[in-house]
């Protein structure tokens, strides 16, 4: 039987496992995959329903957006949701409490850094599939609440 270190080794600055390092230790789980990939899914289709994207995975602190978008002199800030299938409920479920006072702060965050003197609104957007199903199945919630 291997040790624990057998399985663990440096790759680049990251300690991974084992079975997941490469030359580069540009490494994603799964889930993150599949989330950047529904973050691009969901930018793809907002510019397409004519929103500009000001920004893709703003940061502030821990806390992120995934996209900021305008339309019609509005600031649209977005919480996308990407999963497989709808096994353990409706995407949009997880965005519980916790996430939404992360989002309220960082929206705040973003209003005063920006100084930005226009309306608001936070949506969310779902995507139900994977990369290798086709085409996959996107809700646009508006004016998803706050609080």
């Amino acid at each position: 039987m291997k040790s624990t270190n057998d399985f663990i080794r440096k790759c680049d600055n990251y300690t991974f496992f084992v079975y997941l390092c490469t030359k580069t230790g540009n490494i994603m789980a799964s889930h993150n995959e599949l989330g950047a990939w529904g973050e691009e899914v969901a930018a793809d289709y907002l510019k397409r329903k004519g929103y500009t994207i000001l920004e893709r995975d703003w940061k502030s602190g821990h806390r992120d957006i995934d996209i900021i978008a305008f339309k019609d002199n509005e600031v649209v800030f977005v919480e996308v949701k990407t999963r497989r299938n709808r096994i353990f409920g409706e995407p949009e479920e997880a965005i519980d409490y916790m996430k939404l006072r992360n989002l309220r702060a960082a929206i705040n965050h973003y209003v005063k850094y920006k100084r930005l003197n226009f309306p608001i609104r936070l949506d969310a957007i779902t995507i139900v599939g994977t990369p290798e199903c086709g085409s996959p199945e996107v809700t646009h919630i508006k004016d998803f609440p706050m609080y």
